[in-house]
């Protein structure tokens, strides 16, 4: 999951940490452990129990050791998975061209230089998760000219970038969201490389960073971008006025160049997708921390215009977070709750509606596919999976499936990959971007 843990760490704890190491955190802790299952936080109406707040956040991490040669995650039955590319450098965010091209996000956070002892014990937790490192900040171009569902040629597309994450092409312009920034490329079709600097189109909130991925989605008409941006902190620890301008989605004005607050109260927001019945917009959203291993659901939702969802005053509508002040009654009162909870600490972060998966089995084409990070701070773990979530008439109607399992030990010790962002290639299967393995997997029918 995406979430600094500088704030998380206070006092003797830290210290302790320090002289003690990584090992002896369970020790200080007392681990909190969950009372309810992954699935009784899923689903239109998850449960939602009194927060369990601990003195110490649960820290519960799996180690990565990526993929041995021949090894895949576990398909669902009448599905298959193979390696579409292999050996990338922490890929995040997939992006298809209208010729099949496939361009991937090569990024990492963009770090911070407040250097306390905490910001280093966070960044070496980061690190044990496979997180953290330095940003490779460019975006390759894979192609597999022959169709055989493998890339056989790879080159950097654009490099120089800074953590970037969301892309959208328009016309001839290749946006790119970096964590500071949006910027514009010139695109013609079949080229591997760009060579001009990007130009600026607008700036984007940065500093911390404690949510770093800003994405981007094209609008129907291609006269706006809708962009991503995650709050600097789990529950305004750092008080509100950095909080300016994020846990939102916003909307950018191509024309003008006007960026304006299209729905907020959002913790961090990260993929995005049109739902092809209705036209709404959806979005994968993940919910705040440290107040036990079973709140809060991660959800996706679809996305109302000048809606408040809640952060950091309340969750799921009108539950009060108590830990924020002071307090925003007048705020609450107007929060909406999400349409569908996909798991607490799942860290859910890749989104594609499958009705265009020409490649899956029908059972699989009409719905939402969720690339699940995976937790740091649940016992035990959760997601390390991608899950399909049946749709009818626009609306999710039914539990979740998985998709692909397997990132995971049996004994949740150990993980082989992380997925992180999923789409839909030019032919219709399912591409899933695997950042602490280095791949893309490509997952059709048998």
């Amino acid at each position: 999951m995406n979430r600094k843990l500088s704030g998380y760490l206070a006092g003797g704890a830290v210290v302790a940490l320090a002289v003690i190491g990584f090992g002896g955190w369970s020790v200080i802790a007392r681990p909190e452990q969950a009372r309810l299952s992954v699935a009784a936080g899923q689903g239109a109406d998850p449960a939602l129990p009194a927060p369990n707040k601990t003195l110490f956040p649960t820290i519960n991490v799996a180690t990565p050791i990526g993929w041995h040669a021949g090894e895949t995650p576990t398909p669902a039955p009448g599905l298959a998975v193979k390696a579409f590319a292999a050996g990338l450098e922490h890929p995040r965010w997939l992006y298809v061209l209208p010729n099949g091209d496939v361009l991937v996000a090569e990024s990492d956070s963009p770090g911070t230089d407040i250097q306390t002892l905490k910001n280093r014990i966070a960044s070496f937790v980061m690190r044990k998760v496979g997180a953290g490192t330095k940003s490779p900040n460019k975006i390759m171009i894979l192609q597999d000219k022959d169709g055989d569902g493998v890339a056989e040629s790879r080159s950097v597309f654009i490099d120089n970038l800074y953590s970037p994450f969301g892309m959208a092409l328009i016309g001839d312009a290749l946006y790119v969201a970096n964590a500071n920034a949006i910027l514009r490329f010139p695109y013609h079709e079949g080229e591997t490389h760009i060579a001009e600097s990007g130009v600026k189109v607008a700036d984007l909130p940065s500093g911390y960073n404690h949510h770093w991925t800003k994405n981007l989605i094209a609008s129907p008409d291609g006269a706006s971008l809708f962009v991503t941006i995650g709050s600097n902190s789990n529950v305004g620890d750092n008080g509100m006025e950095v909080e300016e301008g994020r846990a939102r989605i916003d909307r950018l004005d191509l024309a003008t160049g006007k960026l304006t607050p299209y729905a907020t109260g959002l913790r961090n927001p990260n993929g995005m997708a049109w739902e092809p019945q209705t036209g709404k917009l959806w979005v994968t959203v993940n919910e705040r921390d440290e107040i036990g291993s079973d709140l809060v659901p991660d959800y996706i939702t679809s996305v109302t215009q000048g809606a408040f969802y809640g952060w950091p005053y309340s969750y799921y509508g009108k539950h009060v977070d108590t830990r924020i002040q002071p307090q925003r009654p007048d705020l609450v009162a107007t929060a909406i709750a999400p349409d569908y909870a996909v798991g607490p600490h799942t860290a859910s972060l890749g989104l594609t509606f499958s009705f265009d998966a020409a490649l899956l089995p029908p059972a699989w084409r009409s719905g939402a596919i969720v690339g699940q990070h995976g937790s740091w701070n649940r016992r035990p773990k959760s997601g390390y999976r991608v899950i399909y979530v049946p749709f009818t008439d626009g609306k999710p109607s039914g539990p979740p499936r998985d998709v692909l399992t397997g990132f995971l030990s049996n004994d949740q010790s150990e993980t082989r990959g992380r997925p992180v962002g999923v789409t839909l290639s030019h032919d219709g299967a399912l591409l899933v971007a695997d950042d602490v393995g280095g791949m893309v997997w490509r997952v059709t029918g048998k």
